[in-house]
C-alpha cells in the first residue's frame, strides 16, 4: 500500500471498510478479518486509536507468525495479507482483506459481519441468507472436481517441497506433511478424497491432458511483426509453480541486457532490459487472475525487439478495471485458492498491488510505464517497453516504429482526442506528447485526424489508419 493511500484511510476514519486498533491482538484482528471477508473486504489498521491518532505498535513476533495466529482459527481458509508501515516514526500494521468468495467465514467458531463502522456476530437470519446465497451462486471453476487423481497424477515430490517451503514462511501449518491428501485438504485443493481443478493446475504433472488451455506458449520474434519468424519458441505444461519459474527463466534468457552504473560501484553491471521483479509479478498476475474455464483460453509471452507482451485469456474480473489495476486497489480474486497457494509460497505481492510494483520498477529503471490493454472477449495484455528514444524523422526517411509510437497505437481505440490520449498514456507534458508520440505516429501513417482540414479544431480527434491497425495486430 502506498503511503498516500494509507494516510487517506487514516484521514477518513473508521467506516464500513476500515477498522482501527490501538494494539495487535490475534483474537481481535481475527474477528475483524472474518467480518471483512463476510462483508465485501476492507482494512484493519493496528497502531491507530479510534480518534485517528497514530500510537504505533510493538512488533513482538515475525509478520508470518502474526498471520498464522489469525489464520489458524479462521474457517474456511482465506487469502489476506499483513504489511508493516512507518508513519510519524511509529510502526503501523495494515491487514488487507479482500471480499471472501466462500462466505460464511467463521473465526474461533463464531461468524462475524461488518455493520457500519463496527463488527458484530451474525444472527441466525443473516447466516441463513449467506448459506442460501452460496448455494445458489454458480460454483467457480477452480473449486469444481477434476478427473485428476491424487495417487496417479499428483507430482508428490513437488507437493512435498511446496508444503515445506510454505511451512518455512510460518504463515500456515499442515496436519501432516507426509500425507498428500492431508496437504491438499488443508489448502482447500481436495475434498472427499477428490482433487479440485485448482489442485490439478497447481500440482498435477499431466493437467494439459484434461485441460489443454493450461499450456503456455513463449516466443521470441526476430522483428516487431508476427510474421512467423522467430529465434526461440517453447511450450510449457506441468505444475503451475514450476511452469511459472521455467517461463520466467525463458524470458530472462531471451530479452537483451543493458549496462548501468550504481552509486557505490565503479564497475558497470549488466541488467535485463526489463526489470526482473516486474516481469515475475506480471507473470504471477497472469497465472493467478486468468480465466481457466474455457478450453479455447491460454497464456502466451511474446518477446519482440521493441516490447515484451504477457497475454492471458478472459476479461478482467468483474469490478476490476485498468485504472484499478494501476492504482493497486483491493484485489477481487477470480481464483482465490490458486492465489492463496502462490502467496503462501512467497511468489505473489500483497493482494492487488503487484501492478503497482510493476510500474514502480519500470519507472525506477528509466522505462516508460507498462500498459495493460483489455480486448473484450480476447484477453488481457501487459506490455513492457524499452527506454524511450527520440525518433529521427525526416521527409526522406520512413519514421521508425518507436516505443512511443507503439504505446500510442496500443491505447488508441476508436476515436480519441489529444487530451484523452494523453490521459491514457499518463503523460502531462503536452509538448513531449506531441513531439515524441503524436507527430511521429501521424508522419508514419499509423494515425490520422478526424478533421484533417482543420488540424487545430477543438473537435479534432485521432484514429488508427489501416497501417496502424495492422501494426497493432502485429500483421504489418
Amino acid at each position: 500500500m502506498k503511503k498516500e493511500k494509507l494516510e487517506g484511510l487514516l484521514s477518513l476514519g473508521e467506516a464500513q471498510t476500515v477498522e482501527f486498533k490501538e494494539r495487535f491482538e490475534a483474537q481481535e484482528a481475527g474477528r475483524e478479518v472474518c467480518a471483512f471477508l463476510n462483508s465485501g473486504g476492507g482494512y484493519v489498521v493496528c497502531g491507530v486509536d479510534d480518534k485517528k491518532k497514530i500510537v504505533g505498535i510493538a512488533l513482538e513476533a515475525e509478520v508470518g507468525k502474526m498471520e498464522f495466529e489469525v489464520s489458524r482459527y479462521l474457517s474456511p481458509q482465506a487469502f489476506f495479507s499483513f504489511e508493516i508501515h512507518a508513519l510519524e516514526g511509529k510502526t503501523v500494521l495494515v491487514i488487507e482483506v479482500p471480499s471472501g468468495k466462500d462466505a460464511p467465514y467463521s473465526f474461533a467458531s463464531d461468524i462475524w459481519i461488518r455493520t457500519g463502522d463496527g463488527s458484530q456476530k451474525a444472527d441466525v437470519a443473516t447466516i441463513r441468507d449467506m448459506v442460501l446465497r452460496r448455494q445458489t451462486e454458480p460454483e467457480r471453476w477452480e473449486r469444481r472436481f477434476s478427473d485428476g487423481r491424487v495417487n496417479e497424477d499428483i507430482d508428490r515430490d513437488h507437493l512435498a517441497e511446496t508444503a515445506e517451503s510454505i511451512l518455512r514462511s510460518r504463515r500456515f501449518s499442515f496436519r501432516d506433511t507426509s500425507d498428500s491428501f492431508a496437504i491438499l485438504e488443508d489448502l482447500a485443493l481436495s475434498q472427499y478424497g477428490k482433487l479440485t481443478n485448482a489442485g490439478d493446475v497447481l500440482f498435477c504433472h499431466n493437467t494439459a491432458k484434461r485441460y489443454p488451455q493450461v499450456r503456455v506458449r513463449a516466443v521470441r520474434f526476430t522483428s516487431d511483426k508476427n510474421d512467423g519468424t522467430y529465434q526461440d519458441i517453447r511450450f510449457f505444461e506441468g505444475p503451475l509453480l514450476r511452469v511459472l519459474e521455467d517461463l520466467f527463466l525463458f524470458i530472462l534468457r531471451n530479452i537483451p541486457t543493458r549496462a548501468r552504473f550504481t552509486k557505490d560501484r565503479l564497475e558497470r553491471e549488466e541488467v535485463p532490459l526489463y526489470p526482473s521483479d516486474a516481469i515475475r509479478e506480471g507473470l504471477v498476475n497472469a497465472f493467478v487472475h486468468r480465466e481457466y474455464s474455457s478450453f479455447s483460453g491460454g497464456l502466451a509471452v511474446h518477446i519482440y525487439p521493441d516490447r515484451l507482451e504477457i497475454w492471458n485469456s478472459g476479461n478482467l474480473p468483474e469490478g476490476v478495471s485498468v485504472q484499478s489495476l494501476e492504482q493497486g486497489n483491493i484485489s477481487i480474486l477470480r481464483n482465490p485458492d490458486l492465489a492463496h497457494v502462490v502467496y503462501l509460497k512467497g511468489m505473489m505481492e500483497k493482494l492487488g498491488r503487484g501492478s503497482v510494483l510493476i510500474q514502480k520498477s519500470c519507472i525506477e529503471q528509466g522505462l516508460p510505464r507498462p500498459l495493460w490493454r483489455v480486448d473484450r472477449g480476447a484477453g488481457v495484455t501487459l506490455t513492457f517497453f524499452p527506454p524511450q528514444v527520440t525518433p529521427q524523422v525526416t521527409p526522406q526517411v520512413t519514421p521508425q516504429v518507436t516505443p512511443q509510437v507503439r504505446r500510442l497505437i496500443t491505447v488508441l481505440e476508436g476515436e480519441l482526442s489529444r487530451d484523452e490520449l494523453q490521459g491514457r498514456l499518463q503523460l502531462k507534458d503536452r509538448k513531449s506528447f506531441n513531439e515524441l508520440y503524436l507527430q511521429p505516429a501521424l508522419a508514419g501513417g499509423f494515425v490520422k485526424m478526424t478533421v484533417p482540414d482543420a488540424p487545430n479544431s477543438r473537435l479534432q480527434k485521432y484514429r488508427l489508419t489501416e497501417m496502424g491497425k495492422k501494426l497493432r495486430a502485429g500483421e504489418e
